[in-house]
């Protein structure tokens, strides 16, 4: 089998989901026993400044991350996750590639707003999972396209054009994507 980690898995039209609709998510993990991810264009009513305050009551109301958090997906939204270009020293993080780090545990997101962060970042909470050969049968439904992980759309990209970029870095134009499935 091979894995998708480390590929964006772009929602397709046709998949009739209104939670993962025109998502793109992130594959953290990907193996026999499933698939995990995080969804990077889904943000929820919350700024990454306001979680903080929310978590550390002590935490300055700082302006410079004023960015909105993400919802990762519909599991375990009472967990956060960070998303972040590689920077080590942190108690509770995995690397997805050389550029790319995951990590879960409260000392980055105190660090965030400070000279300690990570250069790029992002939080959300929860994830997208899938069970054991659920991913693959639903992209041989046409549900979902993959493409390898760009840091560009990931970090870089606002949020509301992360859809449209990842479609178009597989030179696809979404005008031309149809909500309908059939086979030739």
């Amino acid at each position: 089998m091979d894995s998708f980690e480390n590929q964006l898995l772009i929602a397709m039209p046709s998949l009739d989901d209104s939670y993962f609709n025109k998502t793109v998510t992130y594959i953290c993990e990907h193996n026999a026993e499933g698939a995990m991810g995080l969804i990077i264009n889904l943000p929820i009513d919350i700024t990454l400044n306001e979680l903080l305050i929310q978590i550390d009551q002590a935490k300055e109301d700082t302006p410079e991350l004023a960015q909105q958090v993400l919802t990762g997906g519909p599991v375990s939204q009472d967990r956060g996750f960070v998303l972040h270009s590689t920077q080590s020293g942190w108690s509770s993080s995995l690397a997805l590639s050389s550029d790319v780090m995951i990590t879960t545990s409260k000392d980055i997101l105190m660090a965030l707003g400070t000279e300690d962060a990570p250069e790029k970042y992002m939080v959300t909470l929860g994830y997208a999972g899938w069970g054991p050969g659920q991913l693959e049968e639903e992209i041989k439904a046409n549900s979902w396209l993959l493409t390898p992980a760009d840091d560009t759309i990931i970090f870089d990209t606002p949020i509301e054009q992360r859809w449209k970029k990842a479609t178009e870095k597989l030179g696809i134009n979404i005008a031309h994507l149809s909500s309908e499935i059939g086979h030739a």
